[in-house]
């Protein structure tokens, strides 16, 4: 279903577009971020738009064969209302029936035919590109030749797990994404001259490439801040999702029925109705225990054909189960060419005494995880950064770069330098400034 929804008043956005082929949600050319799983209940709500929708249907319909209690339905309908700019007490997109389930209540255009629920339909008109351009980082270079040296030991099949760390603000997605760029270049470069990388130097027991392919996989999985029980692997779910739905990657779809039914019946979309029937008888009786075990003999099946590259963001809010597929596959000893790329803030695992803590702190004692802590931009890089992003350094910040960063009696904070005017420049925090 490729659906354009157009809105009853003008204080939202219009019109809005479903493309259920790459699971993505548009407003006008801004694509709106969901989470899997949110996606699957709005697109649930769509197709049945006009009509009541029960709490249980959607919970059958979402998390087939699964056990999961109503906090994380109401976190996705949560998440679609922030998306859309929707209110429960006024609604424009979903109506609440108290006790009894939602209602998709915006008028709905459909601009290919429904098949079914489990189908892929083509998108009424090429998306939008969404790609951004590469983000212009300075000093940053030590953090990304680290990086680069721990993907090196990830392709000689020593697995890696990654926890970047450090405030908000300080730049860790920037960093990130930085370093995921590179590879994406790497990887065009071979492919567009058709070499095939030499064998690293070093040999190991398990005869596998061990440098980088002309493909790789990549998936990006984001922690949401909730207030209940949250959805059980949020973020990995998510990261896998994207990963299928990319074009030629119905081997890693293959691969994952084969290795892990009970992660890809979680993924409804992806799969035919007939395809998910099949798929829910396999996984009946599905554990927690089951689940771990199938996603970590995946991986290192994936592996053996593909670098897998797992960026988790903001792992202070991930769920519990999420944590525990992390220390498992940290732990294992068999050779995996993965990279596990973690962020989150150290303080926020503190106030909110989250177990990550404790877990990255025992993986370390072991020698089985890695942390890049990320420090404020020293002087010469904050000039570096002026220069780069205003060509110039401006004489109204000259020889102030020291007090940039260090405000508040001794207190380090991330400064964020905009322009407040063609011969001036100003350095904010929340409403603080630095002004002549």
């Amino acid at each position: 279903m490729g659906g354009i929804m157009r809105e009853r008043n003008q204080t939202a956005c219009a019109p809005l577009r479903v493309d259920v082929e790459n699971e993505w949600l548009w407003c006008g050319e801004q694509r709106l971020k969901l989470t899997p799983k949110a996606f699957a209940v709005l697109r649930y709500l769509v197709e049945h738009s006009g009509r009541l929708v029960t709490k249980d249907r959607l919970l059958g319909a979402v998390w087939p064969d699964t056990v999961i209690s109503e906090w994380a339905l109401a976190s996705c309908i949560g998440e679609i209302r922030k998306a859309l700019g929707d209110a429960s007490q006024a609604p424009r997109y979903i109506e609440t029936v108290h006790r009894r389930g939602f209602r998709w209540i915006a008028p709905v255009t459909t601009t290919a035919p429904v098949q079914s629920l489990g189908s892929r339909v083509q998108s009424p008109s090429p998306a939008p590109s969404t790609q951004h351009p590469a983000p212009s980082l300075v000093g940053r270079e030590a953090e990304l030749d680290q990086l680069h040296r721990w993907l090196e030991k990830a392709l000689r099949g020593e697995r890696q797990v990654v926890f970047i760390t450090g405030e908000p603000g300080i730049g860790k997605t920037t960093v990130v994404e930085a370093f995921l760029q590179s590879l994406e270049s790497r990887v065009q470069r071979l492919a567009s001259k058709d070499q095939t990388p030499q064998p690293h130097p070093v040999q190991t027991l398990d005869p596998r490439r061990q440098t980088l392919d002309a493909s790789l996989w990549i998936g990006r999985g984001q922690c949401i801040e909730h207030y209940g029980a949250g959805e059980a692997y949020l973020p990995v779910l998510e990261a896998m999702g994207r990963l299928c739905r990319e074009p030629g990657h119905e081997r890693l779809i293959e691969l994952l029925g084969q290795q892990a039914p009970t992660w890809l019946v979680q993924l409804p979309t992806l799969l035919s109705t007939a395809d998910l029937e099949a798929l829910q008888r396999k996984a009946l009786g599905a554990t927690r225990e089951r689940m771990l075990r199938e996603m970590v003999e995946a991986v290192e099946a994936l592996t053996a054909e593909r670098p897998l590259v797992w960026w988790l963001e903001d792992l202070h809010w991930s769920d519990y189960s999420t944590l525990d597929l992390l220390s498992f596959l940290a732990r294992r000893p068999e050779q995996a060419r993965l990279l596990v790329l973690a962020t989150y803030r150290p303080v926020e695992t503190i106030v909110r005494e989250h177990p990550l803590k404790t877990i990255k702190q025992e993986l370390q004692l072991h020698g089985q995880c890695e942390e890049l802590p990320l420090e404020l931009l020293s002087e010469r890089a904050v000039a570096e950064y002026l220069a780069v992003r205003f060509r110039v350094v401006p004489s109204p910040l000259a020889g102030k770069a020291n007090t940039v960063g260090a405000i508040g009696g001794g207190e380090h904070y991330p400064w964020r330098v905009t322009p407040a005017g063609t011969d001036d420049l100003s350095a904010h925090r929340g409403q603080s400034a630095i002004h002549d």
